[in-house]
Parts: structure tokens; C-alpha cells; sequence
């Protein structure tokens, strides 16, 4: 398990770019910049200093012309690719949310053994919240901040996210596998455990923790808390 995460990287490590170049197909009509790989090159400085800025200041107390600073874009080439500050707030949390259920599907597409699917989950929500980490932080924090028509997004992908490991965990309880009663607290308490990575990497990377020990322990935790015990015979 020792590499897995770096394989897990390995493997994803174009997922950012097509996320932009996704962006620029669905935009191409508003877009004045038509050529992609200028497209491509100034979204990513775009979010990955908004990210940063964010992480620093907060959302609302980064300015565009923070923003400008930072990421040696003129004004005018920012609003190239959004036309406001809520804009581009709606426009990172629209990256995100398509891309984290995305990933979740396929982590259990064509599994059958119930344990690995969940398994495969918690991984893959691990994994990507680390290669990813600013992005989860603003999701989290940033959220209140979206109108109340945008936070539909966040929540929907929140109970999404949830929802697939409500269904795997009703699958292992109707099989006799799980011996859990109430499945959707039990998924909120995975899922709180998933969050709790990636808004308190400060602690664990002070505490010299591995994603690969967290992980460990996440499914160590999980397989204690739902799987049917077996009696030992005398």
C-alpha cells in the first residue's frame, strides 16, 4: 500500500487539465481567446493562485487586483475567462463537483465484492483530496459564500458523495455482510472521517502521518464498525 497513493497520482495527473480543457470546449462561443493551450495555460494560473489566495486571506478579502498581482494577469485578461468575482467562485466549485463524483463512479464501476467497493471509495475520496487539497479547503470554506441558488452544487455533490456509500452500505446489510442498523449516519461518520484529512493536514503532517497510515486506520475503523462479527469457538 506504500505506493499506492503515487500511482493514484500518477494515473490522474492530467484530471486538472481536462477539467480546463472541459471549460474551454463548454465556453468556447463567450471565450475572446480561442486558441486552447493559452486558454488552458491562463485557467490554471487563474485557480491555482485564487486557491492559494484563498487558503491565505479568505474568498471574500482577496480582491481581483490581488488576484492580478499574483498571477501577473492583467484585469483585462482576467475577465477574459469570468465576468466576476462570484463567477469565478461558481466556476471552481463547478470544477470540482463535476470531477469528485466522476471519480467515485468509476472507483466501484464493474466491482462486485461489496467491501472493495466501499473500500475503492474511501480511497479514492482520500486520494484525490490529497492530490487536490486547496481545492477540497475551498469547497469546505467557501460554500457560504455562493448564492443560495449556486449552493445546490456543493450540496448535491455532498449527498451524492454520500448517497454511494449509503447504497454500499445497504448492500453489505441486506447480504448479512454489515451488521449496521442505521446506514446513512453511518456514511456521514465515514464521510466526516474523509474531511477531517484534509482540513486538519496541518495536525497530521506535524504528527507524521502518511495518507497511507490515515487510510489504514480509516478502513481499520470502518471495518470495525460494520462488519458482522464472527464468534470465535471455544
Amino acid at each position: 500500500m506504500a505506493n499506492d497513493y503515487a500511482k493514484f497520482k500518477k494515473q490522474n495527473r492530467l484530471l486538472i487539465e481536462t477539467i480546463y480543457r472541459d471549460f474551454f470546449n463548454n465556453n468556447q462561443g463567450s471565450l475572446k481567446i480561442k486558441k486552447e493551450a493559452v486558454v488552458l495555460k491562463n485557467l490554471e494560473v487563474i485557480i491555482n493562485t485564487t486557491l492559494k489566495l484563498s487558503s491565505e486571506m479568505g474568498f471574500q478579502s482577496m480582491s481581483l487586483r490581488d488576484l492580478s498581482r499574483e498571477s501577473g494577469l492583467s484585469m483585462g485578461a482576467l475577465y477574459t475567462y469570468f465576468n466576476s468575482k462570484d463567477d469565478l467562485l461558481r466556476i471552481i466549485h463547478h470544477f470540482g463537483m463535476q470531477t469528485v463524483p466522476d471519480l467515485l463512479t468509476k472507483a466501484i464501476d464493474g466491482v462486485s465484492d461489496t467491501h472493495k467497493k466501499l473500500s475503492n471509495v474511501v480511497q479514492t475520496h482520500l486520494y484525490l483530496s490529497e492530490m487536490m487539497q486547496l481545492w477540497f479547503q475551498f469547497f469546505f470554506m467557501e460554500t457560504k459564500n455562493l448564492t443560495q441558488e449556486d449552493r445546490k452544487i456543493p450540496f448535491e455533490s455532498e449527498l451524492f458523495t454520500e448517497q454511494i456509500i449509503i447504497d454500499i452500505l445497504e448492500e453489505g446489510r441486506q447480504s448479512g455482510l454489515y451488521s449496521i442498523q442505521d446506514t446513512t449516519l453511518t456514511a456521514a461518520l465515514i464521510k466526516a472521517l474523509l474531511q477531517n484529512w484534509y482540513l486538519k493536514r496541518w495536525k497530521f503532517a506535524k504528527q507524521k502521518i502518511s495518507i497511507e497510515q490515515y487510510l489504514t486506520f480509516i478502513i481499520d475503523s470502518i471495518e470495525t464498525l460494520v462488519l458482522v462479527k464472527k464468534e470465535v469457538k471455544a
